[in-house]
């Protein structure tokens, strides 16, 4: 089978199947491109590779064929568990008897710590958006409704009128693999949105009128690109350094600041695993021990 057919079979499966969202596919499936490009270069066919060759395989992704190839541990674990979805695929395609992937160990990856922005950088923020025009009113409830829910950026992007509740302060988000959730927002968020549905939006979708909440100038669903683009500009003149996520890294440390417990922060971000929300249990930590410093100089010197 030639490699674009059986990688478009295998996107398929993982969407399909694995229930995998777009982005995660795509990322999978990349991978998976790359270690049949590099199967091609060694002149080893697909179906006579051991564990020996995928060792070999990540030997190079580690250092490199130049500097600016070499990758971390973090990708290289990512590569790893998109080869193990792969070879269960080649398996069910009868390509491989069994698959050498899962015998492989994924690196320890480094936690780094997410940016957080204090609350007085993210009313900086907001308040640096500019409302005498029709798109920074949708800016501003945007940007209000990723904060006040801890929305990703594709789920903003992706929120229909449908699934808004304005009077009951809810919406309901399909987040990663399919699974809905329902996330209540703040009275902040409800006025701003308040604004762009009765000013704005119905300005800017004179010419078609989409499903999608959050529209650009020309009345189509806005797209991740336009958000971040935007995102950077009001960053810029509010004077801070971050990203769209980091807003949604702010929403959930804020949430366990006043008292929220884990569990419901999960349920909020829409973690599969309590695991993954544990980082931010760690980004209070260190906030707590700089505030005993600034406050506490017991043992300054």
């Amino acid at each position: 089978m030639e490699v674009v057919g059986l990688l478009k079979q295998f996107y398929t499966e993982l969407r399909t199947v694995e229930g995998l969202s777009e982005n995660g596919a795509e990322t999978y499936v990349r991978s998976a491109g790359l270690f049949l490009k590099w199967l091609d270069e060694e002149k080893i066919p697909l179906a006579k590779v051991s564990v020996k060759e995928l060792v070999f395989f990540f030997a190079r992704r580690r250092t490199g064929g130049t500097e600016e190839e070499k990758v971390e541990g973090r990708t290289v674990a990512k590569d790893i568990s998109a080869l193990r979805a792969f070879g269960n695929f080649l398996v069910g395609q009868n390509v491989w008897q069994e698959n050498p992937a899962l015998l492989l160990e994924r690196p320890h990856e480094t936690c780094d710590l997410p940016k957080v922005l204090s609350l007085d950088e993210v009313d900086r923020f907001l308040d640096s958006i500019n409302l005498s025009t029709f798109l920074g009113i949708r800016d501003r409830a945007l940007f209000e409704l990723i904060y006040s829910c801890g929305l990703r950026i594709s789920e903003a992007c992706s929120l229909k009128i449908a699934n808004l509740h304005i009077n009951e302060r809810i919406i309901i988000v399909q987040g990663k693999g399919s699974k809905e959730r329902m996330i209540p927002f703040g009275l902040k968020a409800k006025e701003s949105l308040e604004l762009y549905l009765e000013k704005a939006r119905p300005e800017l979708t004179v010419l078609c009128n989409p499903e999608e909440v959050f529209v650009n100038y020309k009345g189509e669903a806005i797209s991740r690109k336009g958000v971040w683009k935007n995102f950077q500009k009001y960053a810029k003149l509010a004077g801070i350094d971050a990203k769209v996520h980091t807003l949604r890294h702010s929403f959930a440390t804020h949430l366990l600041a006043g008292g929220m417990d884990l569990v419901s922060v999960q349920e909020l971000l829409g973690h599969s695993g309590l695991a993954t929300t544990t980082i931010y249990t760690h980004i209070e930590e260190k906030q707590l021990q700089a505030e005993h410093e600034k406050f506490f100089p017991g043992h300054k010197k």
